[in-house]
């Protein structure tokens, strides 16, 4: 993860550099680029498409949109499978002295990289990011609040409000970012291990990197001006895929838990010595005590036709599963094998 002298190595030649992670989705990263070609940054400024393995026509649609684009654009292959790794090798080779991230289903306003800097500039800070509105492919279900919460976080939207925050128990969107290219030479670059991978819904590389980096004197930004629209295709607005969502945030929070004994349901606030909790086949035995709360208020939404309040604590309980799923994984030995401490720190306090 550290990749620093690499980084330090290559001299900052440009402004901006744009990064983007993209996998089978040439349609969509088709409009993405005509949306960036749009931008009138203040500065020299590059694009960096990285295609994650994609069995579509993704470098055509990067060469054919290179032709006629206002600055470089640059197609890079990873092999490597992942959002994290896919990025880190669009930050290895980019020139700019800022560098952004994106996805490949956004629209961005003209003025987009020119907030980033001066919100960095301003704040000086290492790192920021602002909000992600959303465009529906479909129309939006009543469960589902027109403003930021708890539901957005699962469609990738964000809005902390209209005034500049320091993360810490919030945390930006990958989609919407920009780091001053010393961060990572501080921090180091996004987990490989951590973050979205074809066929899963695993998440958390942001919210580790954000750790990372405030552990290392690395400090962020909200900045409420700088905002990107990010498609909502219909079908991530079912009750069905918040349900994976959450299961696999309970699978990403425990492979942290795994790897740094972070608190798996909020892991920027962790005070307790996991070593001293009692634990359940690897899970802390009060979030079992938990879910059994949660499973009697979802029966008593359920009884008193209570719709929304209901599904909350269903979809604690799906992410309650995940956690569950992972721990087990990670905490039963393999055949003829005695099984190492890990950083948890937890595995002397097992109970049958």
């Amino acid at each position: 993860m550290s990749s620093a002298p690499a980084l330090a190595a290559r001299a900052a030649d440009l402004k901006f550099s744009i990064v983007i992670a993209t996998y089978k989705r040439a349609a969509d990263l088709k409009e993405t680029l005509r949306s960036l070609s749009g931008l009138r940054p203040d500065g020299s400024w590059e694009v960096i498409v990285v295609d994650n393995n994609s069995p579509d026509d993704t470098r055509q649609v990067v060469e054919e949109a290179a032709r006629s684009f206002p600055v470089t654009l640059h197609y890079l292959f990873e092999q490597e499978q992942g959002r994290s790794p896919a990025l880190n090798a669009g930050i290895r080779a980019s020139r700019g002295s800022i560098i952004a991230t994106t996805d490949d289903d956004v629209r961005v306003p003209a003025d987009w990289l020119d907030r980033a800097a001066e919100g960095l500039e301003q704040l000086q800070s290492g790192y920021v990011g602002g909000k992600v509105l959303p465009i529906w492919g479909a129309p939006r279900p009543a469960w589902i609040p027109n403003h930021g919460g708890m539901h957005w976080a699962v469609i990738a939207l964000l809005d902390y409000g209209p005034a500049p925050i320091e993360f810490g128990a919030r945390v930006p969107l990958g989609v919407n970012m920009a780091f001053r290219r010393t961060a990572f030479e501080s921090a180091g670059l996004l987990d490989p291990q951590t973050g979205r991978r074809a066929g899963t819904l695993l998440g958390q590389e942001v919210r580790e990197w954000c750790i990372r980096a405030r552990n290392a004197g690395v400090r962020g930004f909200y900045l409420p001006g700088m905002t990107v629209e990010h498609i909502i295709p219909a079908d991530r607005l079912q009750k069905g895929y918040f349900r994976r969502w959450f299961y696999w945030r309970g699978i990403s929070r425990a492979r942290l838990y795994e790897k740094a004994g972070l608190n798996m349901e909020a892991p920027e606030n962790t005070s307790l010595d996991f070593s001293k909790v009692p634990h359940v086949a690897g899970v802390p035995r009060y979030l079992f005590k938990k879910a059994v709360r949660a499973a009697g208020a979802y029966v008593r939404a359920t009884l008193r036709r209570e719709p929304l309040a209901a599904f909350e604590r269903e979809l604690w309980l799906w992410f309650f599963a995940g956690i569950v799923k992972q721990r087990w994984q990670d905490w039963r030995p393999g055949p003829g094998s005695a099984r190492p401490l890990r950083s948890g720190g937890n595995e002397s306090n097992r109970t049958s």
